[in-house]
């Protein structure tokens, strides 16, 4: 793929082939194009649907009007742009366009009335950005179904893998690490699963949106039944209830959507980064690769790092979406339009991040030297096993015991198994403690890794 090396966003240079899906679909090109296309068969679908109001289309005119519309290229890009820059209105330059060519067939230049027919440019838009959204959440879909495969391929992969967890960044009752990547899987499950349920909405009721335009022409016709229907065409849903634009909620919760999934795995992205600080886990070598530009032995997390910018930037964006876009002067005013236009942006910053966190996840591997030495440094985690054992044979002061013998100090298993034979219990519960060991003291974490 070519792109411009002067082109300010990194979206379009730096980071460009790692998302051309994304930036194919938000471009000024797709959104002249979608627009070209809903003129177009807004046209075919009056005079196909309503042949007692609109005059039909013979078999050949739809043909040389689906050809057209077919040949959509790059060069009718730039007949419209150059259009646009005479009317200084996009949507407007789209209809001209259309027009131009229809009052170059002697039948088509009968129907040139009928383009954007009872529409206002917001209806075109609100459909246009419908479908570019609703296309933008399944590529970034994907990439999020990458990043959660892997974690469920780790999850089970490493669900009897012992280590030590941290709360407070202290240490404390150990899991696996198996389990751990379950969390997030979870997570993104469960987020998901409420994303795929956010339906697209469209307005296509005309200015101020009443369906004055179409109620004038025949008051016969179901204008919103009608409409609705050709919405279908897009798999688009009908947003009955607006002023002359769309209110845009659905994009705020889209955007809330997309910015807990971005949470979700810059919460990821920052403990993997901990891990592999605290030598949970290794970075497998990449003998190319550089760390430091002075120091030769680094090898490190940048793909996390790349993964937690790019995910902030996104949710600063998505959050603006949803602040700014859900709040418009009376019946309209254009503020929304210049930000419309840059939601791609949302989108493609988090599938940045998206990519770069599977590629950090594809480097870490476990490290199962120091996993185990740090487990076997750290007995005085099994004091909660032994507190909870007391307390259920009775022993009220149980936790000032533990507290007395384990808080600020290190226990190892010599005094840890010296301790529990001192103990008031139960053989039964003594037997449990004796055999108990840091690194299976991990309750139903393997259990959990696997459900």
């Amino acid at each position: 793929m070519k792109y411009d090396h002067d082109n300010i966003s990194p979206l379009d240079n730096r980071y460009a082939n790692k998302i051309s899906d994304l930036r194919q679909n938000f471009s000024e090109s797709a959104l002249i194009k979608i627009r070209f296309e809903i003129e177009i068969e807004w046209l075919l679908f009056l005079c196909t649907n309503l042949p007692k109001s609109f005059k039909p289309l013979s078999k050949e005119s739809i043909n040389k009007i689906n050809k057209f519309k077919n040949n959509f290229d790059d060069k009718y890009v730039i007949k419209i742009k150059k259009i646009e820059s005479i009317t200084n209105h996009d949507v407007k330059a789209v209809e001209y366009f259309i027009a131009d060519f229809f009052n170059k067939d002697n039948i088509l230049k009968k129907y040139v009335h009928l383009i954007h027919f009872g529409l206002t440019s917001e209806d075109i838009n609100s459909l246009s950005y419908a479908v570019l959204t609703k296309d933008g959440i399944l590529l970034l879909i994907n990439e999020i179904n990458k990043v959660n495969k892997t974690l469920k391929n780790y999850s089970k992969k490493w669900s009897k893998i012992a280590f030590l967890a941290r709360t407070h960044g202290q240490a404390a009752s150990p899991s696996t690490l198996g389990k751990e990547f379950k969390v997030y899987t979870s997570r993104l499950d469960r987020e998901l699963k409420l994303l795929k349920m956010i339906k697209p909405l469209a307005k296509y009721s005309g200015a101020t949106g009443n369906f004055h335009t179409f109620e004038i022409v025949d008051d016969s016709i179901n204008w919103p039944k009608i409409n609705k229907k050709f919405l279908k065409q897009f798999k688009v849903e009908q947003n009955l209830f607006t002023t002359q634009i769309e209110p845009h909620d659905w994009i705020a919760e889209v955007s809330h959507s997309v910015i807990r999934i971005n949470n979700i795995l810059t919460d990821l992205s920052q403990d993997c980064w901990i891990y592999i600080s605290n030598d949970i886990f290794k970075l497998k070598l990449n003998k190319n690769e550089v760390g430091s530009s002075t120091m030769p032995h680094k090898v490190n997390p940048i793909d996390f790092e790349n993964a937690e910018g790019n995910f902030g930037i996104s949710s600063s964006l998505f959050n603006f979406f949803a602040d700014k876009l859900t709040k418009s002067r009376h019946q309209r005013d254009l503020s929304d339009s210049t930000v419309l236009r840059n939601i791609g942006l949302g989108f493609g910053y988090s599938a940045i991040a998206l990519i770069s966190t599977n590629k950090g996840l594809s480097k870490i591997t476990p490290n199962l030297t120091s996993i185990e030495k740090e487990l076997d440094l750290n007995w005085e985690v099994l004091t909660e096993a032994v507190q909870t054992l007391m307390r259920y044979e009775g022993i009220p002061d149980a936790y000032e015991q533990l507290k007395q013998l384990s808080r600020g100090s290190k226990l190892t298993q010599k005094s840890y198994k010296e301790f529990i034979n001192n103990l008031n219990i139960s053989d039964k519960s003594k037997n449990k403690l004796i055999s108990l060991m840091p690194s299976t003291y991990t309750g139903l974490s393997v259990f959990l890794s696997k459900y």
